[in-house]
Formats: C-alpha cells, sequence, structure tokens
C-alpha cells in the first residue's frame, strides 16, 4: 500500500484528539490528502458498537466481550476505510487503533497479552501502523480532564484502571520500540504538539521543518474567523 497510516495513542484526557487535529490541519496546509479517523468508528457499523462499547449503562459487560467487539468495528474500518485510503496513497490518521486494545484489554482488564495480541491481529486485517505515537501523561493529571464534564463507561473505571492503562501503553512500546513512540504530554499543547511532530517526521517529513508557532497562529486566526461567522448567522436568525 502506497499512503501511510500513523495511529495516536494514549489515557483518557491525554490530548491525543486535539493533537490528531493539529496534525491534520498542518498536513492539509501542505496539501497532503488526509483521512481522519477513531476509534471505535468511522463507519456506521463501528459507530454503533462504539455507542454500545462507551455507554455507562453496559457496566456488566465482559472483558472478552469488550475485547470482540473492539475488534469488530476495527475490521470493519480497515476494510471499508483504512485499506482503500492506503491504496490511494492517503496519509490516515487514526485516534486509537489496535495497541489501545493491548493497552485496555491485556493491560487494565487482564486478558492474557497473547490472546489480545491475535485477536488484534484477526481485527485489524494485517494492517500495522508505519508509526504510532503515545501521548504519556500522569493518569491523575488525564483522569481529572476526561471526567470534568461526565464519564463514559471506560472512564468511569476509575483512576486505577487508567493507571493500568497507562502501564498496557509502556508494556507495548517496550515491546515494539521501532515502531511505537512515547510523547510527553505534560505542557502547553503548543509544545506538544512541537514534540509530536519532532516524533512524526521520520513518517511524515512534511512537518520536519514546521514553524509551530506561526503554525497555531495562522490556527488561532482560524478559529477566531469562524466564531465571528457563528456569531454573524446567529445574529441573522
Amino acid at each position: 500500500m502506497a499512503g501511510t497510516f500513523v495511529t495516536f495513542e494514549g489515557i483518557d484526557g491525554c490530548g491525543k484528539t486535539t493533537q490528531v487535529d493539529l496534525v491534520a490541519a498542518a498536513l492539509a496546509e501542505k496539501g497532503v490528502r488526509v483521512v481522519r479517523l477513531r476509534e471505535p468508528g468511522g463507519t456506521a457499523i463501528s459507530e454503533k458498537i462504539r455507542t454500545l462499547l462507551l455507554d455507562p449503562a453496559n457496566m456488566e459487560m465482559r472483558p472478552q466481550a469488550e475485547l470482540l467487539l473492539y475488534e469488530a468495528s476495527r475490521a470493519q474500518l480497515v476494510s471499508q476505510v483504512i485499506r482503500p485510503a492506503l491504496e490511494a496513497d492517503a496519509v490516515v490518521l487514526c485516534d486509537r487503533f489496535f495497541d489501545s486494545t493491548f493497552a485496555y484489554q491485556a493491560g487494565a482488564r487482564g486478558i492474557d497479552e497473547e490472546t489480545v495480541r491475535k485477536a488484534n491481529e484477526l481485527g485489524s486485517c494485517g494492517c500495522v501502523p508505519d508509526l504510532t505515537i503515545v501521548f504519556d501523561l500522569d493518569p491523575s493529571v488525564a483522569w481529572g480532564r476526561a471526567t470534568r464534564n461526565g464519564a463514559d463507561r471506560l472512564e468511569a473505571e476509575g483512576l486505577s484502571f487508567q493507571e493500568r492503562v497507562r502501564a498496557g501503553y509502556h508494556r507495548a512500546a517496550e515491546l515494539e520500540p521501532e515502531r511505537i513512540a512515547l510523547v510527553d504530554a505534560d505542557g502547553m499543547i503548543e509544545e506538544v504538539f512541537g514534540r509530536a511532530c519532532a516524533a512524526l517526521a521520520p513518517v511524515l517529513p512534511q512537518l520536519e521543518n514546521l514553524d509551530v508557532q506561526a503554525f497555531m497562529e495562522r490556527q488561532a486566526d482560524v478559529e477566531r474567523a469562524m466564531a465571528d461567522i457563528a456569531q454573524g448567522l446567529g445574529d441573522n436568525d
């Protein structure tokens, strides 16, 4: 496949979704065709599975059922969206992929590592990221952010659960250091973004010489313009 596949990982509240958005915007500025996805989700079927997985009403869900639902969602996303996008030479940025499953279902839930790895092979349909960024942050800080406005089913598992998830990510990075890069997620958004760009440069050279400060200023200008447009539309109602 001609495209580039990059995944972004981290415990809930680490700020990775904001960083994925910034990476996507920076690449789009460079004229790169970007397909930005999230897991679980990204297709009609996968989004329905996401609802099941994150609904706090489903606290009785067993770890093995949880694992298989994630893999079902992933298989649909890979075959329907990711593989075709890579074959079309796009850059695919995915907010979570199978390393989340390893960290959450093996690291935090305690399912045997080899069982999870085999399930990941099936669910990913053999599709492996070119690079995975794990945004690493103190769980007490991240969990406070993640639950500020309520908690989904996994966030509601508590701080100790998030600590085990973080340990799971560190374990994954130890097993595959050439593919998985840990990025310090502590600090201002632009600081973390700069670290992410440095880590991404080997597979996304468009980010190698990015002027982060200038880019962030352009992003702020766009946000202000969009806010002004929204306010103007509201005033005309």
